[in-house]
């Protein structure tokens, strides 16, 4: 049959015949967690792959964040545990860097055995809003931050995470070295096989930075006009920085607040919108006057953001990172030049107008995140939504009424349950397998009697 996502034959072809020396390739759905899950097939299999896709259970899409099925998903027995077809997503096969023996990669989608898109696909949900935008001759584009730690193999005293020492010559430092070029130094070898195997990928990898806390970084990825194609990037970014950190003998680490004392790792969208003739529809016809476009988009993703936190913040751990002046929004505000708020209107060229979306987590996965901003966008506009007055200054200390915001995770698990928005967001499928999921990771985090228990009432009651 006809591959329902668009890959060719003619595409594996060339690969083998380009890259004789790869014998095995990781072909990865990426599920609800952002979790890449499938198989590593040998390389007689790849001209197979193309020609018929790869069967793979239905149940691959209803797990939990351990691999557990998650029954309320409705995509385990209820559907006989049967299976689907995984079919290449176009101009994602290629080479990895650094493996012995040599392999490859191919990113997936998953469909119904007669091509139908499987409705739970994170990343078809991101394809069916793009697709929406462009009936309405509009078309998204866009770039995520890498925010992430490099951490040691090693706890220190106490069972805690530490830094990671310098991959270089073992360097250790416990201070927060913002913007130090001499502490990226240390960890040059590391950094020039991300980027060697960026280029292997054909993923436009740029600025490294030393961020806001003892062993935190930042990369940034440039701005692709194609926002699917941003959202790939992301995810095939984070396994290369996380293979090539094993490989040097650190560990990296995406949880979003993986040290209490320290600033969190946020995975910022930078998004904007193109018409049929490629201008900027958020740019502003004349200086000194926001354009009605940008001021709608802003006000649709302020007035959707509190039901919507669950995908920005989707796990236990990712509601550490919203504390006051930790350069992660509390708010849903917007303003200009200003990294307090929740949605900020980066400085620069008019015609590169762009909002730049703060609240996600490195540990959100881009499909979602990307799928829920361009749904809010779309709502935004449609109802011409009024994001409210611009916060100037402190934004921690001002807030927004308007939109409350969850208290915390089981409170977000809630307000995602009840909405409609994100219903029709995601699609009622994936709506009620990312609700599900959720919901089964918050009870497994209840019922467990964690370190901090023992620590606190062991002694004492």
């Amino acid at each position: 049959m006809i591959s329902p996502s668009g890959s060719t034959i003619d595409e594996a072809k060339a690969f083998l015949e380009a890259h004789p020396e790869i014998e095995a390739f990781d072909i990865v759905l990426i599920d609800v967690n952002g979790i890449g899950r499938g198989k590593i097939i040998r390389r007689h299999e790849l001209i197979g792959l193309y020609k018929g896709g790869r069967h793979l259970p239905i149940s691959i899409l209803g797990l939990d964040i351990t691999g557990e099925d998650v029954h309320e998903t409705g995509l385990i027995w209820d559907q006989g545990d049967g299976d689907l077809r995984a079919w290449p997503i176009p101009f994602t096969l290629k080479p990895l860097h650094g493996t012995n023996p040599p392999r490859g990669q191919v990113l997936m989608s998953m469909f119904h055995l007669d091509g139908a898109p499987m409705t739970s696909d994170p990343r078809l949900a991101l394809v069916r809003q793009v697709e929406v935008l462009a009936a309405k001759g509009l078309h998204p584009a866009g770039a995520f931050e890498l925010e992430f730690f490099l951490l040691a193999g090693e706890r220190d005293a106490e069972g805690r995470v530490q830094p990671a020492n310098a991959v270089l010559d073992g360097r250790s430092s416990g201070k927060t070295e913002v913007y130090s070029v001499d502490h990226l130094h240390g960890m040059e070898p590391l950094f020039s096989d991300i980027y060697a195997a960026a280029r292997a990928q054909d993923i436009p990898a740029e600025t490294v930075i030393s961020e806001y806390a003892p062993g935190q970084y930042e990369l940034t990825l440039h701005y692709r006009k194609d926002i699917l194609q941003a959202a790939d990037d992301l995810i095939m970014l984070k396994r290369i920085v996380r293979a090539q950190a094993r490989r040097h003998g650190v560990t990296a680490c995406f949880m979003a607040k993986p040290i209490e004392k320290y600033a969190g790792s946020g995975m910022h969208l930078h998004v904007s919108l193109q018409d049929d003739a490629g201008n900027n529809v958020f740019a502003e016809a004349q200086q000194g006057t926001w354009s009605p476009t940008l001021l709608h988009a802003l006000g649709g993703l302020a007035g959707t953001m509190a039901e919507s936190m669950l995908v920005f913040a989707p796990h236990a751990n990712s509601w550490r990172r919203f504390v006051s002046q930790s350069y992660a929004p509390i708010a849903a505000t917007w303003g200009v030049n200003n990294r307090s708020v929740a949605l900020r209107v980066p400085a620069g060229d008019t015609n590169n107008r762009r909002i730049e979306h703060r609240p996600s987590g490195v540990d959100a996965n881009p499909y979602l995140v990307a799928t829920t901003v361009l749904a809010a966008i779309s709502k935004g506009l449609a109802e011409q939504f009024d994001p409210g007055p611009e916060t100037t200054g402190n934004g921690y200390e001002q807030g927004n009424t308007d939109h409350s915001m969850p208290a915390d995770w089981r409170q977000a698990i809630e307000a995602a349950k009840a909405s409609e928005f994100l219903k029709h967001a995601l699609g009622e499928d994936l709506h009620r397998t990312f609700t599900a999921i959720k919901y089964a990771e918050l009870l497994r985090v209840a019922r467990t009697v964690s370190e901090l228990d023992y620590h606190l009432y062991l002694h004492e009651v």
